[in-house]
């Protein structure tokens, strides 16, 4: 644990010192590298528990102590950088992949058990229904869209309600793919129009496996190559969820989408050895 807690901090505070602002308000207890650095041990190492990571940081690194609220909000507030931080390392590992294959594909994440719904607080409305095909069942929550690169390292996300279809969910992440792309996904995934248009304005190819009854069938080398990629992403997402506690604890809708973010975030930096 302490050669990652080192190698994330290290990684964070050179990447805030380049795109961050100079300008820090100096009465702050923690750096911004020092909350998203204990952010990311809590997502990995203590089930998301942030209370547990802000222990260890203070007991084994000398963290000065700050309440429980206000290290929650300064972590809410780097919301968005956290996402920048993660894009931007997608787009360097979009560059080293030269072979340009990517697949997508998304999984649910729910706020509670369905016999919970009507007193669940966290998210209102049947927006947040969705069915799991795999699971066979129906869940109240989140979908994951995740692009990853064919080695399985995720480079794009994106957090929706459990109700919109991942083929909605692909357009409104609008993935920014390198020209001459592939991109290999499951049958949900299916819009012949959309491929097309996509294909002319991005010259990125959507290989979605096809149904029994499609108009536009593949050839058998191109259901192999659906079939053999998507085989990966299934195992990458089998390894963040594994790291999923029993129950997600989040007050609010952006503190349980931040926490996904930070799970799928410390898998890409597992993975690259950090």
């Amino acid at each position: 644990m302490t050669e990652q807690t080192v190698a994330m901090y290290c990684f964070l505070d050179d990447f805030l010192r380049v795109y961050q602002p100079r300008w820090c308000d100096k009465r702050r207890h923690l750096s911004d590298a020092e909350v998203l650095t204990t952010a990311l041990l809590a997502a990995r190492f203590f089930g998301g528990n942030l209370a547990a990571a802000r222990r260890y940081m203070q007991q084994h690194w000398g963290m000065k102590a700050l309440d429980k609220s206000g290290f929650t909000r300064h972590l809410h507030r780097l919301h968005e950088l956290l996402k920048s931080v993660f894009l931007a390392l997608g787009h360097h590992l979009k560059a080293l992949n030269t072979q340009a294959r990517y697949v997508i594909d998304s999984f649910p994440v729910a706020v509670c058990d369905n016999i919970r719904i009507a007193r669940c607080r966290l998210l209102q409305g049947e927006a947040y229904r969705g069915y799991s095909a795999s699971k066979r069942r129906y869940f109240y929550g989140f979908k994951v869209q995740l692009v990853m690169t064919h080695d399985g390292l995720p480079v794009e996300l994106y957090i929706h309600a459990g109700s919109e279809a991942d083929i909605t969910g692909l357009k409104a992440l609008g993935p920014q793919l390198p020209e001459g792309s592939v991109l290999y996904a499951d049958a949900a995934y299916t819009d012949y129009e959309w491929e097309d248009a996509w294909q002319e304005a991005e010259r990125v190819e959507l290989q979605a496996d096809r149904r029994q009854n499609s108009t536009r069938p593949h050839e058998p080398w191109q259901n192999f190559l659906i079939q053999y990629f998507r085989k990966g992403v299934e195992t990458t997402i089998s390894q963040i969820t594994e790291r999923f506690p029993k129950s997600i604890h989040a007050v609010t809708a952006h503190g349980f989408a931040l926490k996904l973010l930070l799970f799928v975030f410390t898998h890409t930096l597992a993975e690259l050895g950090a």
